[in-house]
């Protein structure tokens, strides 16, 4: 079986971080990614420095540039690695813009200092299409890059290395998978993911490994009826959402809403507060090769689903600050689409502070919460009448607070079910990473039963 070493994601779904060793002792990252939530908890403050040893590791595999994937990478750079850093061509040009940010809010805003990490990342980056197989620079092992649907650029990454034991089906070669974050089927923009042909060992995240998703359908109605009734008590809709996915999935759903819709919905305010997620949206449409089919068809038609004329913009702090108090007193119907994700941080906090306690707006989660953020506490206390402490402060929560789990870019158990499924030569053995307990207990006896023979197993620290 092959030798893989887990530095994160196996007490929770944050810090995603794996070492595949190709031989005895050279070996491979795939992903190094930030500790988020309770994961973080117990991380005291400044020592998120690299943990494990960098000796004889040849690379850095990324399989989508989310920061519980990546955002350790500035602390990889500070502990010394030089050497490349494998990704797909569309995480490639995003990556930059993910790290840049990273380091403003964790680390510094020094611009000298953070322009040498930036050109040190971009010197090691070695991009490559899906679907193409390559050699790993010194190292007996081949990868290639798989279409995970998850976010633009996101990959399932395959690896053939040595042989680690006898018994592999490969002809003395061994086929490693690690699935990254896979998409649901059925999520806008993205191509959804296709099994590999086959693999000997897999490593799948678990996310939700416990839940199915409702269907497109349901989540579109959902988020309609959620939206329309700002419309008669002129309130604000607050959707905290990644910067990179989650946001142009969102603006994608909202713009067929809008084009198939009445008067209220085109006077509607669609507010992106967020000058990352503006840029990552600028990159969403040049990359619209990436798009799937009834995208495409929409552009063709003349449509814009990332630009259309409800659509702002908030770029800087002032203009920030400004909505946020316009919102508070005006009473205008709007949505407002803003990070972080988790409500851990960024612009999302002042919308929070300023309009949670007020019973006409409605806070809607489209994406998972993790234990110990801002966002789960709101989740679970929200409906109770209870209170959320945000830098310091105990807000109260008077808003309508709504969850709609068919937005999430990750896939549910059924499609994590179908990934192992859909090959033709299922592996022999699993392991379930990224991933609450139970979620990952769940799919545990799933996959079991659908590859009984396998080694279906749940690593840990």
């Amino acid at each position: 079986m092959a030798n893989i070493k887990h530095h994160g994601a196996v007490s929770g779904v944050t810090g995603s971080c794996h070492q595949l060793f190709c031989d005895e002792h050279r070996s491979v990252l795939v992903d190094c990614g930030m500790f988020q939530g309770a994961e973080a908890s117990h991380l005291e403050q400044g020592s998120l420095a690299i943990g494990f040893s960098l000796d004889h590791i040849e690379a850095l595999v990324v399989t989508h540039c989310h920061i519980d994937h990546v955002g350790r990478i500035p602390y990889l750079l500070a502990a010394g690695f030089d050497k490349p850093i494998y990704s797909t061509q569309a995480t490639a040009q995003l990556l930059p813009l993910v790290i840049e940010d990273a380091i403003k809010v964790d680390i510094t805003r020094d611009h000298d200092l953070i322009e040498k990490v930036l050109s040190r990342l971009r010197s090691l980056l070695r991009p490559f299409p899906y679907d193409e197989w390559f050699d790993l620079e010194s190292l007996d092992t081949r990868c290639c890059f798989r279409m995970a649907g998850h976010i633009l650029g996101s990959a399932y990454v395959e690896f053939d290395i040595p042989e680690q034991e006898k018994g592999s089906t490969n002809h003395g070669r061994e086929r490693v998978v690690f699935s990254g974050d896979l998409g649901a089927p059925y999520s806008p923009l993205l191509a959804e993911p296709a099994a590999p042909e086959q693999a000997d060992c897999l490593v799948i995240g678990s996310t939700y490994g416990d839940k199915l998703h409702e269907g497109r359908k349901n989540r579109l109605l959902a988020l309609k009826q959620i939206v329309e009734r700002c419309f008669s008590n002129a309130g604000t809709v607050l959707i905290p959402a990644f910067s990179i996915g989650r946001t142009q999935e969102l603006l994608y759903e909202i713009e067929d809403i809008i084009h198939h819709s009445n008067d209220d919905w085109q006077q509607v305010d669609v507010i992106v507060d967020s000058p990352l997620a503006a840029e990552f949206t600028e990159h969403y449409r040049s990359l619209k090769t990436l798009w799937d089919q009834e995208a495409r068809q929409k552009v063709m038609e003349g449509r814009h689903p990332l630009a259309f004329e409800q659509l702002l913009t908030v770029d800087n702090h002032t203009d920030h600050l400004r909505v946020v108090s316009h919102l508070k007193q005006s009473g205008r119907p709007a949505i407002v689409i803003a990070a972080s994700g988790m409500c851990a941080g960024g612009r999302i906090v002042n919308y929070l502070k300023a309009l949670l306690d007020d019973p006409r707006t409605d806070l809607l989660f489209v994406g998972y919460q993790a234990e110990g953020t801002p966002g789960r506490d709101i989740q679970e206390y929200g409906p109770k009448g209870g209170y959320v402490e945000l830098e310091g402060e105990k807000i109260t929560i008077a808003a309508g607070v709504h969850s709609i789990s068919g937005y999430s870019a990750h896939a549910d158990q059924k499609d994590l079910v179908d990934f192992v499924k859909g090959m033709k030569r299922k592996p022999k053995e699993i392991r379930i990473v990224h991933g609450d307990d139970l979620a990952k207990r769940a799919l545990q006896v799933k996959l079991q039963g659908l590859v009984p023979e396998a080694k279906v197993w749940i690593p840990k620290h």
